[in-house]
């Protein structure tokens, strides 16, 4: 007899019964993720279990950057400082958060091929892009509104960026301006770009970010306001605050229905009017970050207009990634926000090869999307990417310590990738090929 039916009935109903308990039920984030465990299929289960005994084992919170012996150590540290309604909105996917659990169980899939035999005395990690040489292949991904998190925010991720030597991203509606960042880092900064639906918006952001000196602008294309971020709507329930005390209103971009009818008396406009990169701009007609009407004549429209370096990022296929380098993009970014665009259950890393396939060489690839481990870092550039973002741990240290979080978060990361570099026999980036990885048997 075929004992399958037996184990799935009993699966949820302990499930069930872990939704009932106090430490689940008083979680609303942890709830709505045991809730998708139960349509969940038994291997996510199991995952989700180990969690969970895990976390049964020790219920310490780190209290010191120190203390940490992994990036997501400061997970919870952030989400002890972080109020319910920020750490949902730095925690939520779209949906059931399906596609941000595959951006992070995709890496699980690929296997490491070690050498042997290969003096690894010295470790180069290092890696130019667009004639400059960057420390590490790390990148820190754009993530809007750090001040959320803590009051450092965007120019102390910016200063730890600097110190450090890694190439960062600053978000269009961040909470710091690019000449600031710049100013922070000591050293250029790229600018992410959401265009608006206004194009004389559009062209200030982009000449103020090229004015400051930031040497690329980098174009988001995978993002529509209005996506079903269920878990940031059941944390904002929680949240007993005022939001007004710091929104204004409580606008969010990202609020149900339709852009525009929060119940903030300023709306949309009035949000973006908040955000430094649009001072002095007139925002009034400004309806939406991504309009609904993009297509390759705007990618054609701002490659005519940006005269630093323009990527594209939120390319996920080798078809639109043959677009891109028809129309003259410099570079792309893999990604698929984190898991908060689309629920399309399709881990960054499986689109990358794709992706690089697509270029055939002719632009950098950067990809990021569930990196947590330098073994994942290792997994991504084995696969064709030139370089390697994230946008959660460096936003956990931020909100666990502030700058000095996210300079152990990167040095962590460091550390591993060096570490996996040694063990693997690969002693510089260039030697990292795909040689060195197979996916993993079922």
């Amino acid at each position: 007899m075929n004992p399958t039916p037996d184990r799935s009935r009993t699966r949820r109903k302990f499930l069930k019964m872990l939704g009932a308990s106090p430490l689940i039920a008083g979680s609303g984030i942890l709830s709505v993720g045991l809730a998708g465990l139960l349509r969940a299929e038994p291997l996510e289960a199991k995952h989700f279990l180990g969690w969970l005994e895990n976390l049964q084992q020790s219920d310490e919170v780190i209290s010191s950057p120190d203390q940490a012996l992994d990036v997501m150590d400061f997970e919870p540290a952030a989400r002890k400082n972080i109020p319910p309604a920020h750490w949902g909105y730095l925690a939520t996917g779209v949906d059931d958060d399906a596609t941000v659990r595959a951006n992070r169980d995709g890496y699980s899939h690929i296997q490491i091929r070690s050498r042997r035999l290969v003096d690894v005395t010295n470790i180069d990690m290092s890696r130019t892009i667009f004639g400059t040489k960057w420390d590490t292949p790390i990148v820190l991904s754009p993530v809007s509104a750090q001040k959320a998190f803590h009051p450092d925010g965007e120019l102390g991720v910016a200063r730890a960026a600097g110190k450090m030597g890694h190439l960062i991203m600053l978000s269009t509606v961040a909470t710091a301006s690019i000449e600031d960042a710049i100013a922070a880092r000591g050293g250029p900064v790229w600018q992410q770009l959401y265009p608006t639906n206004v194009w004389e918006v559009t062209q200030a952001i982009i000449k103020r970010a090229e004015t400051a000196g930031a040497p690329a602008m980098v174009l988001t294309v995978d993002l529509h306001d209005g996506s079903n971020r269920e878990t940031l709507f059941r944390a904002q329930r929680v949240d007993k605050r005022q939001c007004s005390m710091c929104h204004g209103g409580g606008y969010s971009p990202f609020a149900r229905g339709k852009p525009g009818t929060s119940s903030s008396k300023g709306g949309f406009a009035d949000y973006i009017a908040r955000k430094p990169m649009f001072d002095g701009l007139d925002v009034s007609k400004v309806t939406e970050l991504l309009p609904l009407a993009m297509s390759w004549d705007l990618v054609k429209r701002l490659r005519d207009t940006v005269t630093v370096k323009f990527l594209i990022k939120g390319i996920v296929t080798r078809e639109d990634a043959e677009l891109a380098v028809e129309h003259g993009v410099d570079g792309l970014v893999v990604s698929n926000h984190g898991g908060r665009a689309e629920d399309t259950l399709r881990p960054t890393i499986e689109s990358l090869p794709e992706v690089v396939e697509g270029v055939a060489g002719k632009v950098p690839v950067i990809v990021d999307g569930g990196v947590r481990r330098g073994t994942d870092i290792f997994k991504a550039l084995a696969l064709g990417a030139t370089a390697v973002g994230f946008g959660r741990p460096h936003c956990w240290g931020l909100g666990a310590f502030g700058q000095a979080g996210v300079e152990a978060v990167l040095e962590i990361c460091r550390r591993e990738l060096r570490a996996i570099m040694r063990q693997a026999g690969t002693t510089s980036l260039d030697k990292i090929t795909r040689d060195y990885v197979l996916a993993r048997r079922a």
